[in-house]
């Protein structure tokens, strides 16, 4: 079966960018990447201060969609328009795309951390500045990928995706500890810490990046970029509003409107997906989807996302919520130390992942991405024999090999995707990956909420009063805190809240208590001890659901084939490149106009 042809792929003259320009693109992209996923996680640890600052209980029901939109907004917008921003790349220049990202990023940082308005105004203000802010966020994810395969020669791009991809990982975790050390200090910092870098990042891409990847003018696809944002914004704001209670359930499936926004989001990307196949020049050429290798690492990426991407969510969880009070931690402390807890994470990753994308360049991705995929979905199993008060070793043992894992799959997969691309539209296709990766990110996110506050309000509630009453609390007030939805109490300790002073303070119940009471069950053991058993539970069904989703990852992975590169050239001593759809070897005619050149191909399938 044919793929639509386009022009060949060569690797660039040395002497038209300079030999060494490769690691100049590869150096930017990956000082971009880093900004990101940095200004991504910071915040996690640092909405507690934020908060303080603009003077607002995040806790309060009123308050809580605030505090969903600053924390899952740039989330959003960075999932909604990769995919157009890098088909808009694709068409005027990734480059060009890449330099206006930095520089909008920075702009929206600076923005960010002048804000001098508190209450609802300030916090209006933080949503609509990381909204724009995500712009920027999007359009250096969209081509940052594109750039660097076109910098590199087909022998060399898994190496520079493990690279770079170590900024990705890497950065979502320093971003934990920088919020930690920074937002105490003053929370605009955590904003105005990546302004240097954004400036220095900037005039660097502006002076040094080259636009050398193959263009062909084409208008931009309006009705597709609509019906793409409106479908996807529809279905993930859904998904958001589905981790608040309604209508005394404790989530929000329930909600008419939650279930609009999904099920309506999915009707409108049925719609842009045959649209696609009738506009003259598509945002995105769904026939891309007939190449074998690009269609099951997608399938790959999008199910690895689904099960790794709630997990660092549920572990931070799990160590401020119970682990670390358990361990003389106060509830205040456990954001900071929660990230340092999860160090072994990144190392695993910064070990593992270059040196897998140096040895997919030569043996080709499959192995690698599988046995990677196979490593998660162990340590997904492993973890669930854990005792909710666990001894730390075994915890960093477990979340190394985790990280292991996702270091032999990432790079190797974000490879194989890319090599399967026509150089003219690696924009839109690293924008879709991108897109597929984070929108099952704030999927599973929104599942496993689902899945540990169902566990939670099957047991909590007893659990909760029994122990309550026990301590002396009046009964009508310990009902009432009990009949809380427990979101509030995994909200609480996520934000680095202690639960039991949030739940109890506004009834009243503490002044009616003596000190030594008080002392108790506001301390570091009381709700840990309360809430660890229905806790474990949602804990372990959350971990068999990632399990599943990477088995099925393990056999779309398997499913890619063997090596495929589109067009242009493959080094010598790799794997031969494979039928895009059957993934048979197979033999390329040899270009006569390139037959002097090893290993040169024709774009003839």
């Amino acid at each position: 079966m044919a793929v639509e042809e386009h022009a060949l792929e060569t690797t660039p003259a040395p002497d038209s960018r300079g030999s060494h320009y490769k690691w100049i693109a590869l150096s930017n992209t990956t000082l971009g990447i880093l900004m990101v996923t940095i200004n991504q996680s910071i915040l996690l640890i640092s909405l507690p201060d934020l908060f303080r600052g603009l003077n607002m209980n995040p806790l309060i029901p009123s308050n809580t969609s605030y505090f969903l939109w600053v924390f899952m907004g740039f989330m959003l917008v960075t999932a909604v328009l990769v995919v157009s921003l890098g088909r808009v790349g694709d068409i005027y220049g990734r480059v060009r795309m890449y330099n206006l990202g930095f520089a909008v990023f920075t702009l929206f940082s600076i923005l960010l951390s002048v804000t001098f308005m508190q209450g609802t105004g300030g916090a209006l203000w933080i949503i609509i500045m990381r909204i724009f802010q995500g712009v920027g966020g999007a359009l250096l994810f969209a081509n940052s990928t594109a750039i660097l395969t076109d910098a590199f020669p087909v022998e060399e791009r898994g190496k520079a995706m493990g690279i770079n991809g170590i900024a990705a990982v890497g950065g979502s975790f320093l971003g934990l500890i920088l919020g930690g050390v920074l937002g105490p200090i003053e929370w605009r910092l955590v904003f105005l810490v990546s302004v240097p870098f954004g400036l220095f990042g900037t005039v660097w891409a502006y002076l040094k990046l080259k636009d050398s990847g193959i263009r062909i003018p084409a208008k931009i696809d309006w009705l597709g970029n609509f019906l793409f944002a409106v479908g996807l914004i529809a279905m993930l704001t859904g998904i958001v509003y589905s981790l608040l209670p309604y209508g005394g359930h404790p989530t929000g499936w329930t909600n008419p409107w939650v279930l609009a926004g999904i099920f309506g989001g999915i009707a409108v990307l049925v719609l842009f997906a045959w649209v696609e196949t009738k506009v003259p020049a598509p945002m995105f050429r769904l026939r891309l989807f007939k190449i074998r290798a690009f269609t099951f690492g997608n399938v790959a990426g999008l199910l690895g996302a689904l099960g790794r991407g709630g997990i660092q969510f549920m572990l931070i969880i799990w160590l401020q919520g119970i682990w670390l009070p358990q361990h003389g931690y106060d509830f205040s402390q456990t954001p900071l130390w929660a990230g340092i807890a999860m160090v072994p994470l990144t190392i695993g990753f910064l070990i593992v992942g270059p040196l897998a994308g140096w040895m997919s360049d030569r043996h080709g991705a499959r192995l690698f991405a599988t046995t990677g995929l196979i490593v998660s979905g162990a340590s997904f199993l492993l973890l669930e024999t854990l005792p909710i008060n666990f001894g730390y070793i075994w915890f960093a043992l477990l979340i190394f090999l985790f990280a292991v894992g996702m270091g032999l799959f990432f790079s190797p997969n974000q490879a194989s995707v890319m090599n399967s691309l026509p150089p003219d539209q690696r924009g839109a296709g690293a924008g879709m990956l991108n897109t597929f990766q984070n929108s099952a990110t704030v999927l599973s996110m929104g599942l496993f909420f689902t899945i540990v506050t169902l566990g939670l309000a099957s047991r909590l509630p007893s659990h909760l009063y029994k122990g309550l009453v026990s301590q002396g609390v009046n009964p009508a007030a310990a009902h009432l805190v009990a009949s809380e939805p427990p979101i509030g109490s995994l909200f609480s300790a996520f934000l680095g809240y202690n639960p039991i002073k949030e739940l109890l303070g506004p009834t009243g119940a503490l002044a009616h208590m003596s000190a030594r009471q008080v002392a108790y069950i506001t301390g570091r053991s009381f709700f840990p001890h309360l809430i660890e058993e229905p806790f474990a539970g949602g804990l372990h069904l959350a971990f068999t659901f990632a399990a599943i989703a990477t088995v099925v990852a393990i056999i779309a992975s398997a499913l890619r084939g063997k090596r495929y590169v589109h067009g242009g050239t493959f080094p010598l001593n790799a794997e031969a490149p494979v039928d895009a759809i059957s993934g048979e070897m197979v033999t390329y005619p040899v270009d006569a106009e390139l037959a002097g050149e090893p290993g040169a191909v024709s774009e003839g399938r």
